[in-house]
């Protein structure tokens, strides 16, 4: 009995020195990743350092920590991404600015857009200099060149659900496919909350902490202050002359009705349908928006404009309308879309507008006057 006895004493030492052989030896789960506004996925951590990551369509992943194997007990479908994850391969554009504000750009290798088409400063100056390089798109990735790479983790988003052969191969070839679903998020706040997920692959936990929290603070303060309620469009207009305005409850519209403004298009576009935006003649806009107290004008498609002149080309109705008429007309930054990690300010740069307060700055983050 005491030989047992002096055993069993011997087995807690070691695990209390070698933590990594308690994983081994059983899965444990430890506690889980504390989210505010974000259902789309979770993060649960298992003793020896392991995370298990879970996504809203049922995929798994399992980080296993430097040096340790997939340990006994742990779910036969999470696919094993083995740390320090690095070389990834980015195609979901949306997540690249929540690399770059965890300072870990450096696990990124490849992209799936080119340097041209990044705002996010310094994905574009890594592109330049050549520390991540252009690997084809999402439906058309370089397998070659992700292999040759040595990549084992690509980041899509939801478009990858129409490239399955894609995906597929991509698999075949060993490497883990994570599809950002951080569109399918109900609040905007949401989308910025998946800066904790990346930050769990790249044990960066902390620093999305504290940057999460700064866009709580803006939102808060944003609900805090005065909102009164004006009547907002929202829209820019094509090449080929349609009006493109957002779908009713996407998350822009989330963030104007947040900010005090009212959309004012109550019902537009198919609910069920993952389109964000809605094609418009614009004889049915005008109908609708021409007594709205406030434009915005969405410059992240057709490229910016600096005057009102230079938006009365794209049509001279808009003159018509109440708030080109009174100058209450604003310009998105082309950076809008591809700053996830500021959707809290961004809610309270849209707050100043609505209240007035913008009148008395020099500058607005994200926005800017026509005049």
């Amino acid at each position: 009995m005491r030989r047992l006895t002096a055993l069993a004493l011997l087995l807690a030492l070691l695990v209390s020195v070698f933590p990594g052989a308690r994983a081994q030896s059983g899965w444990v789960k430890e506690g889980s990743l504390a989210l505010q506004y974000a259902t789309q996925f979770q993060v649960d951590y298992y003793s020896g350092g392991y995370k298990l990551i879970t996504l809203a369509d049922g995929s798994r992943f399992l980080t296993v920590p430097e040096g340790c194997q997939v340990p006994e007990g742990a779910p036969k479908d999470a696919v094993p991404l083995y740390q320090p994850i690095q070389n990834i391969y980015l195609a979901a554009t949306s997540a690249m600015c929540l690399f770059d504000a965890l300072n870990r750009l450096d696990a990124i290798a490849l992209s799936g857009s080119r340097a041209e088409s990044w705002y996010v400063e310094n994905a574009r100056r890594a592109m330049e200099a050549g520390d991540i390089l252009y690997a084809g798109k999402y439906s058309e990735p370089d397998y070659e060149m992700l292999l040759s790479h040595r990549t084992t983790l690509a980041v899509e988003s939801m478009m990858i659900g129409h490239a399955s052969d894609v995906r597929q191969k991509l698999q075949e070839l060993g490497i883990a496919v994570l599809m950002d679903q951080s569109s399918m998020e109900e609040h905007p706040l949401g989308r910025t909350e998946w800066i904790k997920l990346y930050a769990a692959l790249l044990d960066e936990e902390a620093l999305a902490e504290e940057l999460f929290a700064q866009q709580v603070a803006f939102l808060e303060e944003a609900l805090q202050e005065e909102r009164p309620e004006v009547s907002v469009a929202f829209f820019h207009i094509s090449s080929s002359g349609y009006v493109v305005a957002r779908k009713s409850g996407d998350y822009v519209t989330k963030m104007l009705e947040l900010a005090g403004g009212q959309y004012v298009f109550n019902d537009l576009g198919d609910p069920q349908t993952r389109t964000s935006t809605v094609n418009l003649e614009m004889e049915r806009f005008f109908a609708t928006a021409k007594d709205a107290d406030c434009i915005i004008y969405n410059s992240t498609i057709g490229g910016e404009i600096h005057t009102l002149e230079e938006l009365l080309e794209k049509n001279p109705l808009l003159s018509q309308f109440r708030a080109v008429q009174t100058g209450n007309v604003w310009c998105t930054q082309k950076n809008m879309y591809q700053e996830t990690t500021q959707l809290g300010q961004m809610i309270q740069s849209f707050q100043k507008i609505f209240s007035g307060q913008a009148a008395l700055l020099t500058e607005l983050p994200f926005l800017y006057r026509l005049t």
